[in-house]
């Protein structure tokens, strides 16, 4: 779907970056107590959908899936089913040729980051994309680490080499900026109602009761037949 082009001076639209989601597997996550482990799955997931809204180009990247990290989370896979994420054995990405490459194929300066952990799966490589001639955000609420004060020492070497740090929903609202543009208005809705908290809840509150439209209709779950005891 084409959208109609957003006004940049300075700001992120669906057709200047690139995201990268760096090592979101099981593994990385076992160690992070800086960030609810359940609110980051629901941010990396809201997130990921609002890329493929604004069909914004993701690249999905792994670290030693067999040996020691485990496979992208199922969640995340499941928004980009048919997308393979680009495997490594380095810590820092943008030591990977792969890693590179796929970014450079975009023909993007801007770079939206967020991986685990914030102190060196988000770190090395926003510094060297830095280096590179790359302008780097950083979406601080998809990232993690092992304390707070290891997440913030590195958002801080982060942010001193350049980059800039964003949130979620912050990007989301940036690429939408409109409530007008109706192409996007509806799924950019969906995706609050269904990861953004007491923001999704007072959109729903404001759908139902104040506009009378029908409420949300949620996937139906069964309990898996092998889990039904006969």
């Amino acid at each position: 779907m084409k959208l109609e082009p957003r006004s940049e001076k300075g700001l992120l639209t669906p057709d200047n970056c690139v995201i990268t989601l760096i090592d979101h597997q099981p593994q990385m996550l076992f160690g992070v107590t800086s960030i609810d482990r359940q609110s980051l799955i629901n941010n990396v997931v809201g997130f990921a959908k609002a890329a493929k809204i604004f069909d914004v180009p993701l690249i999905l990247t792994t670290v030693e899936t067999k040996s020691f990290s485990g496979n992208l989370w199922p969640q995340l896979q499941a928004v980009y089913p048919n997308q393979t994420p680009i495997e490594r054995s380095s810590m820092n990405s943008w030591d990977d040729e792969k890693f590179v490459a796929a970014v450079k194929k975009t023909g993007r300066k801007k770079i939206v980051l967020a991986g685990l952990w914030t102190e060196v799966c988000v770190a090395f490589p926003s510094i060297q994309a830095i280096h590179d001639g790359y302008e780097v955000y950083v979406v601080e609420d998809l990232c993690g680490d092992l304390d707070e004060k290891t997440h913030n020492a590195a958002m801080r070497r982060a942010e001193q080499a350049g980059a800039k740090p964003v949130t979620w929903i912050q990007v989301m609202l940036e690429w939408q900026r409109d409530w007008a543009k109706r192409d996007t208005y509806d799924a950019v809705m969906d995706v609050v109602k269904h990861h953004a908290g007491g923001y999704g809840m007072g959109v729903e509150y404001a759908y139902t009761m104040v506009h009378g439209a029908p409420p949300t209709v949620h996937p139906g779950w069964e309990v898996p037949s092998e889990l039904v005891h006969s």
